[in-house]
């Protein structure tokens, strides 16, 4: 996606980088008569494969807006780090490229987290809709996480394949729960640049829903952030709660806390929830083999 370009900004960021490298850092001699810090604007265009003089106008802020491929090659060329290219690609006009993925690793640092929010529902989702970890009050809220199949834990497959998930859900929003589940699976596979794993999910869920396939042809997307919901508890009844989606260092892994809104009848139920839970530990893996024995609903 580009937008606007600031060839002066990004002409100095370049420029700046150039002189911050030494021949030797990129497997050059040193050589003599070398007047200037750094390296040289032909040793750039040569080690990211374009003419000189391409490069010498990118530098004099007159350039053309370069490719998202000649700014990968610029940044390999340069040696910068995840932050500075992103910073170069948003000077040239384009979305800076996906980031790290974690996969289905959640850090230490992440799980001591999610431990320590003992009086908040808390669950760590993958970007296609994978629970990875849950605490004992969103286990308590939301049911276990049975993994027998392969998309078992995935919140999607089980909203359009699993009618006891939405018995725990209004039935007149059930239709506002699809639509958000398509469009934000939209927008996670195009992040993904649709590899085997989302064009997989897709493909399965197309296979065995069709209110899925009906969805997902409309097109629709919307990443969640922040969200409305109610859940039906058979011990505490009707809970209305905000779902606040925060990300996390990786890209493909999100935290979602899940708070009363303002006020104290909200509260008080919340409270319910937490005495129900009694004795759950803190953290329940996704892939506990305790959890197929549970009744499971998952997070809309």
């Amino acid at each position: 996606m580009a937008t606007g370009m600031d060839r002066r900004e990004l002409a100095d960021f370049l420029r700046r980088s150039r002189e911050r490298l030494r021949p030797a850092d990129v497997g050059l001699p040193d050589g003599p008569h070398r007047r200037t810090p750094g390296l040289r604007r032909q040793e750039v265009a040569a080690l990211t494969g374009m003419s000189a003089d391409y490069y010498v106008r990118l530098e004099q802020a007159r350039g053309p807006q370069p490719s998202p491929q000649i700014l990968g090659a610029l940044a390999r060329a340069l040696g910068l780090g995840d932050d500075e290219r992103d910073h170069l690609h948003l000077l040239a006009g384009h979305r800076p490229p996906a980031g790290r993925h974690a996969g289905e690793t959640v850090s230490p640092a992440l799980r001591h987290l999610l431990d320590r929010l003992a009086d908040t529902p808390a669950q760590i989702l993958g970007d296609l809709g994978d629970v990875l970890a849950q605490n004992g009050l969103a286990q308590e809220l939301f049911g276990g996480v049975c993994t027998v199949s392969e998309h078992g834990r995935n919140i999607v497959w089980r909203w359009f394949t699993d009618p006891v998930v939405r018995a725990a859900y209004p039935f007149d929003e059930w239709e506002e729960h699809g639509r958000r589940h398509a469009a934000d699976l939209r927008a996670a596979v195009a992040r993904r640049g649709h590899d085997a794993a989302s064009v997989r999910l897709v493909r399965r869920l197309r296979d065995a829903s069709e209110e899925f396939a009906r969805l997902w042809d409309l097109h629709e997307v919307g990443v969640r952030r922040s969200s409305r919901m109610r859940v039906v508890h058979p011990v505490v009844g009707t809970l209305d709660l905000v779902c606040e989606r925060l990300l996390t260092p990786s890209e493909d892994q999100q935290l979602l806390i899940f708070t009363p809104p303002d006020g104290a009848a909200y509260a008080a139920q919340l409270d319910l929830l937490r005495a129900a839970v009694g004795g759950l530990p803190g953290l329940s893996p996704a892939a506990s083999a305790d959890s197929a024995a549970t009744p499971v609903t998952v997070t809309p």
